[in-house]
């Protein structure tokens, strides 16, 4: 297997610096590693695998048919503009916004659930939704029970909305007036992610309601989100009330999520066992617990489910990307 030519955009940015880290945590082989940032950021010097780097300023001229795959960890508008360009240069594309991610042509991977999409493929890749990664992790095991309806109540982490959404928190654990929000963060929750719409959802729970059906491949899918900004650093947590079309046995549904690629199940409530976000932040797999039957409805349990957001949410699953990318050339 010939090593290849990599390259991180945005790479100062939070889910940038975090792509970076698992590249090396991970051992990930390559031939070249560039990193890419805005102006203000070229010339700093990252160290990767005992490697200094030089961050260069990102231009179109960057994709000059030298670079094989790009992680891309920069707005939306930037990623329009310069995926294309990295596409026609010969460069494959892993894209962390929502640029592409409703497109048809493209696939929108969460390895675990639809790998089997990017095998032998060129071109841009589809990085999903954070909380919609961490949830079809843990619905694709129960598709087994035919999945016929999922209403999602998001617990957003602050991270989420990057190092602005930190320093909110932080002004405000401080007594400080809150700059990036549109109220405080602290010791508050907030209803609101993102834009709301004509129809009073936000642009966040629309996401989670499109890009779910995407990636299990289920257009059909009946499913409704609230989504909501809670006063935490890391770990984004998911409350899923999923209806089946099968009747099932709870412990059947049990044992398909301990099957479940990367799922950790913590389920013993009576022990007070379940996963929270401080346990949950800096680790890998998508944790679930409080499963139980949904005593309004004869097929429906409720299911609660921790992430961390940057990690799989968002860079792990880049990475995850890249990694299997990489075998299968």
């Amino acid at each position: 297997m010939s090593l290849l030519n990599l390259a991180v955009l945005g790479a100062t940015g939070l889910v940038g610096q975090t792509i970076i880290e698992q590249i090396e945590k991970r051992d990930i082989a390559y031939k070249s590693l560039r990193l890419f940032a805005s102006k203000s950021s070229a010339g700093r010097v990252v160290t990767v695998n005992s490697e200094d780097i030089v961050i260069e300023e990102l231009t179109e001229e960057v994709f000059d048919g030298s670079l094989d795959i790009a992680l891309f960890a920069v707005e939306s508008h930037l990623s329009a503009k310069f995926a294309p360009l990295a596409v026609s240069s010969g460069c494959t594309v892993i894209d962390n916004s929502s640029a592409f991610r409703m497109d048809e042509n493209i696939p929108l991977v969460v390895p675990e659930v639809n790998a089997e999409l990017i095998k032998d493929y060129h071109g841009i890749i589809a990085n999903p939704n954070c909380s919609t990664i961490q949830s079809v992790v843990a619905l694709a095991p129960l598709r087994q029970f035919g999945l016929k309806r999922v209403a999602y109540t998001t617990y957003q982490a602050v991270s989420g909305s990057g190092r602005g959404g930190l320093e909110d928190l932080e002004r405000g654990l401080k007594g400080q007036e809150n700059e990036f929000y549109p109220h405080p963060i602290a010791f508050n929750v907030l209803p609101h992610i993102d834009s709301f719409l004509a129809n009073g959802y936000s642009k966040e729970e629309i996401k989670m309601i499109e890009e779910s059906r995407k990636i299990l491949d289920l257009p059909e899918l009946k499913a409704t989100a609230t989504a909501v900004r809670v006063p935490v650093r890391y770990g984004h947590c998911v409350e899923m009330n999923i209806e089946f079309t099968q009747e099932f046995a709870l412990d059947e549904v049990r044992k398909a999520l301990e099957k479940g690629t990367g799922l950790n199940l913590l389920d013993a409530p009576g022990e007070n066992i379940y996963p929270t976000p401080l346990e949950v932040a800096g680790q890998d797999p998508v944790f679930v617990g409080r499963l139980r039957r949904d005593i309004s409805q004869e097929k429906g349990i409720h299911l609660w489910s921790v992430a961390d957001n940057v990690l799989k949410g968002a860079a792990l699953n880049a990475v995850q990307i890249l990694e299997y990318l990489i075998t299968q050339r």
